[in-house]
């Protein structure tokens, strides 16, 4: 059956290709007519990431771009967003005029949002099919459907959706310490921080940076409860809003305030305001930069928090230094997660860019072409990693802790990852969750493939932002006097703010969705 579907995919993708050829030799308008782009002039591109740069970050880019010059004579100027910074600079780099080529864009991280106030620049499938032909050989054409706002594209998205699971690592001994040899949620990982407090007092149990972390252990006790991965409808992973349960078939729609989600949110609200009263949590994260990860890996918290994908170098770098790990998923209440959808990752081309093509070129190369994918990736070959026996691993004396440009931190994480050769340095602990992904991950969601339009309801989805960012962030990290009254004063401001609007808008466009899945 398996390879019945690959034939059919690889169908799918050679019909789309040669459409697109086709439509790019038929279209009679500016683009299909427009010559390659004049390599002769050199240009240089420049695009935003989101993190921060890697310590080896300067040598890589010097190697890209001498690959870069050579093959489409171009260079990239690479800069990047820092975590604490997205919400406010993001949004303003693109409605500045600033001269920016590309940025890094997500449904996450407001690709809906900025493609619909006209950030982005359009991408036609004539033009997709002239500039990025290894993209086009190697998508899965609903990739493109899915990157589609009001029937337009306006991201490069990844080629492999990643898998999407949500974890928490704890340290084995402090287990120990605690009596705990199995855990199978946060919300019983109460003795094991009672035990940090106690005996390790340069360490604190939940040390949340500011961006990131904040909501992700309230989140993660959520799921406990209900079908809720993060972010609202329309919002970011820190805002409330207009959700639905990944566990309900019927795709009902609920403001965060409501039932069953308001029971869900208190549920967490109350471990977390529990576990702040007793000191287990960092009293401001709001001005804490550092994720949980790195500060796990250096002693200073006694839980990391991350995905399936960079928790990796996280347990690596931990075994380096001789912790013992012990990861637990964070699974929705019928134990499986969301499969990751195609934008959760991607590029989009600024809408004054005065060399589109050539970005399309360079992202052709750099997540398609296993040369620069692995440069992008995993760094230089010799300094950062070396193929032996088939398998990724380390140059003799790099560490996990000392390698300046680790798999996966310098924000490439659109490159086609179906061509990665398997990891030699990841700890039996890794590879033993890796093995479970397939367990964890589905597909068999209502919403799959749904993007909200928010153009009708822009300034009301700000609104609710700003007022999240002052009655439901202190919720998050337990900083409450009364969970009740917390709640009474989060839902009064959320509907000032055009809760109810937003809600209509949602239900609104989910209903046409649903009708035209039947």
């Amino acid at each position: 059956m398996r390879k019945i579907k690959k034939k059919v995919m690889l169908i799918l993708t050679t019909l789309l290709s040669l459409t697109m050829l086709l439509s790019a030799c038929s279209s009679s308008n500016d683009a299909a007519t427009r010559s390659e782009p004049n390599q002769k002039e050199e240009v240089v591109l420049k695009g935003y990431l989101l993190g921060e740069a890697p310590k080896g970050m300067p040598d890589v880019l010097a190697k890209l771009n001498e690959k870069l010059k050579k093959d489409i004579n171009a260079t990239i100027d690479l800069n990047y967003i820092g975590w604490g910074d997205v919400q406010s600079k993001y949004p303003l780099l693109l409605a500045g005029g600033e001269d920016v080529d590309f940025i890094f864009s997500a449904d996450w991280n407001y690709y809906v949002e900025q493609a619909n106030k006209g950030a982005f620049y359009e991408l036609k499938p004539e033009d997709i099919a002239k500039y990025m032909p290894k993209k086009s050989a190697a998508i899965d054409p609903t990739a493109w459907e899915e990157a589609k706002i009001n029937g337009k594209i306006f991201m490069i998205p990844k080629t492999t959706p990643d898998s999407n699971v949500f974890v928490a690592v704890l340290r084995k001994d402090i287990m120990a310490e605690a009596g705990l040899t199995e855990v199978k949620s946060l919300s019983e990982i109460g003795p094991y921080l009672e035990a940090v407090k106690k005996n390790h007092p340069n360490m604190i149990g939940l040390n949340l940076d500011s961006q990131v972390d904040l909501p992700t252990p309230y989140q993660q006790l959520m799921r406990d409860k209900i079908g809720y991965i993060g972010g609202p409808f329309g919002g970011g992973p820190l805002a409330q809003g207009v959700a639905y349960d990944f566990t309900d078939p019927t795709g009902k729609i609920y403001s965060m305030v409501e039932e069953p989600y308001l029971s869900a949110q208190k549920y967490a609200a109350g471990i977390m305001k529990d576990w702040y009263d007793k000191g287990y949590v960092n009293k401001n994260p709001y001005s804490n930069k550092i994720r949980s990860k790195d500060n796990f890996v250096e002693g200073k918290s006694a839980v990391a928090f991350g995905n399936s994908i960079d928790i990796a170098s996280t347990l690596e770098a931990a075994q380096a230094k001789g912790i013992e790990t012990y990861i637990i998923p964070s699974l929705m209440p019928n134990g499986k997660v969301p499969i990751g959808n195609y934008i959760g990752a991607g590029i989009s081309i600024a809408a004054n860019s005065k060399n589109p093509e050539r970005v399309m070129q360079a992202f052709d190369l750099i997540m398609e072409d296993p040369s620069y994918v692995y440069l992008t990736y995993f760094g230089i070959e010799g300094k950062n990693y070396v193929v032996k026996d088939d398998k990724i691993g380390l140059p003799e004396g790099v560490t996990a802790d000392t390698n300046t440009y680790p798999p996966d931190a310098a924000g490439f994480w659109f490159v086609n990852k179906a061509l990665f050769k398997p990891m030699s340095t990841w700890p039996q602990t890794y590879i033993d969750f890796w093995k479970k992904q397939n367990e964890y991950n589905t597909s068999d969601f209502v919403f799959k493939g749904f993007s909200f339009n928010s153009e009708n309801v822009k300034t009301q989805i700000a609104n609710l932002a700003n007022a999240s960012t002052q009655y439901a962030n202190p919720i998050y990290i337990g900083a409450v006097k009364d969970v009740d009254k917390a709640f009474d004063e989060l839902a009064k401001n959320l509907k000032s703010a055009g809760l109810d609007e937003v809600k209509a808008e949602v239900q609104t466009q989910a209903e046409e969705f649903l009708a035209k899945k039947k």
